[in-house]
């Protein structure tokens, strides 16, 4: 399931925002019974958090899409219903993220920054692609 999850959460953010796939990371962090609390109470049942963090320059449209379409991604590859999933996106300048040890490009910019890069790291980049 979690490959499952992680793909179609890659393939939402390429689709949507038009980033290549390695700039999707999805990482899990499992949370164990009576240490999540909604409005003073411990969490019932089953619940998948999606934080997402992502450059900013996006339409307000655009960003409610990829909320929706992770939702609705999630919950079918979790076998959950869409009310188990909970989606938060937080925007940072592209100034302030670094991976593959270079800072990010403008959302847009992402194949003239690609290209851009020492062949090695634009090689590890493309292996970690399911484009």
């Amino acid at each position: 399931k979690k490959q499952r999850i992680a793909q179609g959460i890659t393939r939402v953010h390429n689709r949507v925002t038009g980033a290549q796939s390695f700039f999707a990371q999805v990482i899990f962090t499992d949370v164990a019974a009576g240490n999540h609390f909604v409005g003073g109470a411990p969490l019932g049942g089953d619940q998948v958090f999606v934080h997402g963090h992502i450059r900013s320059g996006r339409t307000p449209e655009r960003k409610r899409q990829l909320l929706l379409e992770l939702v609705a991604e999630v919950a079918s590859a979790g076998g959950i219903a869409p009310n188990r999933v909970w989606a938060y996106i937080a925007e940072l300048p592209p100034g302030q993220m670094a991976e593959y040890g270079h800072i990010l490009p403008e959302p847009g910019e992402e194949s003239t920054w690609l290209a851009s890069q020492p062949a090695a790291d634009r090689e590890l980049m493309e292996r970690s692609s399911l484009e």
